[in-house]
């Protein structure tokens, strides 16, 4: 039992006459790791990419949204007539008149 442990530490299974299977499996293991670092590296990657994209849509939305409100605030009537006063142009008093035209035969 002892001698197995010390020759486990001592690595004497990797150099002995069958140690090819050993080294394969050694090798098929570390390229599992490394296949699984990278996998778990692109995951994350993809994550920081998704919650900056979350972020830009949420600022992307809020530009919009005081976009739209400053346009409504413009588009009212009373901020029409005060932009249109100081250009010297004011309500007229009387009320539109349709006109109609009728179609000459």
């Amino acid at each position: 039992m002892k001698q197995s442990i010390y020759s486990i530490l001592k690595g004497k299974f990797l150099i002995s006459n069958d140690s090819f299977k050993n080294w394969r499996t050694i090798l098929f293991i570390s390229a599992l790791a490394v296949v699984m670092i990278a996998s778990s590296h692109s995951a994350d990657k993809k994550v920081h990419e998704i919650a900056r994209l979350n972020n830009e849509v949420k600022e992307l939305r809020s530009a919009f949204m005081d976009g739209r409100s400053k346009l409504m605030r413009l588009k009212m009537e009373s901020s029409i007539v005060k932009k249109m006063a100081e250009k010297g142009i004011v309500n007229s008093v009387e009320p539109p008149k349709k006109i109609q035209v009728k179609a000459q035969d």
